[in-house]
């Protein structure tokens, strides 16, 4: 167990919580549960029967709790994974902060830039070791690619194009005829901070349907982009963009969330821009060749020298006819990864921070967030990496900090 001072004793057993035991949550729960240095000590969820569940899995030593601040108060839990729905990710993981715990926190980290920053500035004055659930960046392929940028094979990149697209048709996640709240369930509480919606069981069901609803999940961007965005921020080393504009809207799907159905941004960095597309209702990815539809995802570099394009488990360069004649990918440097999660808990011990600390994914969480706010807007926003704040639009900068439902209040002290 964690000592008084942060630091884990040799041989000792990392005591670990969950709040929100949906699909995500448990699979991240199940990572750490079966170390040997890893006991399930706390389960938190509104839902009854999904708590009651994990209890069930590990039911020689976790407590459950309906009430995520009553699990951060037990003495029995180290370190916790949050995996409730995102638009409660800011409140609970600087909750965890103050209450001493470690956190594992699951993508989107955020949906609001004053949250984005909160987190990261909780977690440094707290003193804690944070990892956002990203666990594609602990792949091997990514890490062939990232070397294979950096070696300067590709030439100079003046762009990254990214995107995930998918085809809903028309009826999108469909429509709800039963409005009932199950039995067991605290709906008011799982709406919490964000605004109080009638139930609706496809909305409560897993985070696939959250993306439907742009106050509970920010749409598709964030479900999404921080896996995509992920590898040319690393590849690139790119900080914060200058300037974040977005466009898309709800144009085709119709079904009981609100969220957008298309969405396209462009954000400028200092010496290479980087684009996003999102779709429900269409699912080409420029192969040019005929396909049944599906989920699809792709990053494209495009360099002096060739063309980069990668996804999740492979990557193909395409040369600029003889430009990449005899250069050859370098060979293997960054070191494989133990596993997400088991990274995050071995961090836990040596106190130093994992490879997708709140510190490094502030800067995938931003650029995700402003796009939000440009699309919200309907304009380009500015944004200043020095001071991390929005220039030359007070509505904006006003509105990149979120008000939340009444009782909850934002953390302002963090900014």
């Amino acid at each position: 167990m964690v000592g008084a001072e942060g630091q884990t004793a040799p041989n000792s057993r990392i005591h670990v919580g969950l709040i929100g035991c949906g699909g995500m949550g448990r699979a991240n729960l199940n990572a750490c549960g079966t170390q040997a240095d890893v006991a399930v000590t706390a389960a938190c969820d509104v839902w009854k029967g999904r708590r009651d569940s994990v209890v069930a899995q590990y039911k020689d030593t976790c407590k459950p709790y309906a009430d995520y601040r009553e699990l951060l108060a037990a003495k029995d839990v180290d370190a916790v994974i949050i995996a409730s729905p995102p638009h409660w990710h800011a409140l609970q993981a600087i909750a965890a902060c103050e209450a001493g715990k470690d956190l594992y926190i699951q993508k989107p980290m955020t949906l609001h830039l004053g949250e984005s920053l909160a987190v990261r500035n909780a977690v440094k004055r707290h003193n804690r070791i944070s990892q956002v659930g990203t666990q594609i960046h602990a792949s091997d392929n990514y890490r062939r690619v990232v070397e294979f940028l950096r070696a300067g094979l590709l030439g100079k990149v003046g762009v990254a194009r990214t995107f995930n697209v998918m085809n809903q048709g028309v009826s999108g996640v469909g429509r709800a005829t039963d409005r009932t709240v199950p039995a067991g369930m605290d709906w008011d509480f799982w709406c919490g901070p964000a605004p109080l919606t009638p139930y609706n069981p496809i909305l409560a069901a897993d985070s696939y349907n959250h993306c439907s609803w742009l106050e509970y999940s920010g749409g598709w961007t964030p479900g999404m982009a921080p896996h995509i965005i992920d590898l040319p921020i690393w590849a690139l080393d790119l900080g914060y963009p200058l300037s974040t504009s977005a466009s898309g809207g709800r144009f085709i799907v119709q079904d009981d969330g609100d969220a957008y159905d298309h969405h396209e941004v462009l954000w400028r960095y200092p010496h290479c821009t980087l684009t996003w597309m999102s779709s429900l209702t269409n699912s080409y990815d420029f192969l040019m060749k005929s396909q049944a539809p599906e989920r699809r995802l792709g990053i494209y570099f495009h360099g002096t020298n060739g063309t980069l394009y990668a996804n999740y488990g492979m990557y193909r360069v395409l040369a600029e006819g003889t430009l990449m004649d005899g250069k050859e990918p370098p060979p293997p440097s960054i070191p494989p990864s133990p596993g997400h999660e088991r990274e995050w808990l071995d961090c836990i011990k040596s106190r130093q921070q994992p490879s997708c600390s709140v510190f490094y994914h502030v800067k995938v969480d931003v650029p995700i967030v402003l796009s939000l706010l440009s699309l919200k807007l309907g304009r380009s926003i500015q944004f200043d990496p020095a001071t991390e704040q929005i220039v030359g639009d007070p509505a904006a900068a006003k509105q990149a900090v979120p008000e939340y439902r009444s009782p909850w209040k934002f953390p302002a002290q963090y900014l």
